[in-house]
């Protein structure tokens, strides 16, 4: 993700980096490993590990920050377009890009701070890639739960709920951007990047949400866990069937997205996020 520049403030970076270690340090400060929200857990896991190795690459030519969340957008439709490839191996390919979407996402953060080029266009770009990724990966589920090409009337119906998943996907994620305009517009300070920030004021609340972290179903909905369980489904798909195993799929996301959508919007209303 394109973030504001860290690292050497003041201090214009060289075009190359001398080391792994140097540019490591530069463009993955503490304060970019530590987010609560805008790292995403593959990041944590393994992909900061890989990143500095395709950036110190990337550096070494005249891409721009900007045109690597480019092609972030464009490993993200592929991967949603990988669906419609019928059976395991459709499944196998998105899955392999819905991890390096995240990685290339990673990347482009990191040109940024390096080379001190980090701006709202970025930020913009990087919500674009994320919105239509998983937006398109639920449509892209639905032609494979109604099994393409369309026969019967009955087909549509899969489709018709793909849609509706999309759409409450979509809605989730914008009532995140929708705190921030509501607190730039109420005349609030940025929103830190933190835990305390998101702890509800309810006592009630706060021991449901330390529920759902068992089962933390909210979390299904990102590109990299969609593409996991559709490999998932694929796989089970081998042994009893498809596109029936899909089409249980689908039926389960599109009501806990709803729930999802809805625990999300109170969860915002009890916090400190939108309260002056």
């Amino acid at each position: 993700m394109t973030s504001a520049p860290s690292g050497r403030l003041g201090a214009q970076s060289p075009a190359q980096p001398s080391s792994i270690a140097e540019l490591r340090a530069v463009t993955q400060p503490p304060e970019v490993r530590s987010r609560a929200s805008a790292e995403h857990w593959t990041a944590s896991l393994y992909l900061r590990n890989l990143s500095p190795f395709i950036t110190w690459l990337l550096l070494k030519t005249r891409i721009s920050a900007n045109g690597v969340t480019g092609l972030m957008i464009l490993v993200g439709w592929s991967a949603a377009a990988a669906l419609l490839i019928p059976g395991i191996w459709g499944a196998v390919l998105a899955l392999i890009l819905g991890q390096f979407q995240m990685l290339v996402d990673c990347c482009d953060g990191e040109v940024a701070r390096w080379r001190r080029t980090s701006s709202p266009a970025g930020v913009f770009l990087d919500k674009v890639g994320h919105y239509t990724t998983e937006a398109l990966i639920p449509v892209a589920l639905g032609i494979r739960a109604a099994s393409y090409p369309f026969e019967t009337p009955e087909d549509f119906l899969w489709t018709t709920l793909a849609f509706l998943l999309a759409l409450v996907i979509v809605l989730n994620k914008a009532l995140i951007d929708m705190v921030y305009v509501a607190r730039a517009n109420g005349g609030l300070v940025k929103l830190a990047d933190t835990h305390g920030e998101k702890a509800p004021t309810s006592s009630l609340l706060a021991t449901v949400r330390r529920l759902v972290r068992f089962l933390p179903f909210h979390r299904l909905y990102h590109s990299v866990e969609m593409t996991i369980i559709i490999f998932v489904a694929a796989v089970v798909g081998l042994f009893v069937g498809q596109p029936h195993v899909d089409r249980v799929l689908l039926s389960v996301l599109v009501p806990l997205s709803i729930l999802a959508l809805m625990g999300h919007f109170v969860a915002i209303m009890a916090s400190r996020r939108v309260r002056s």
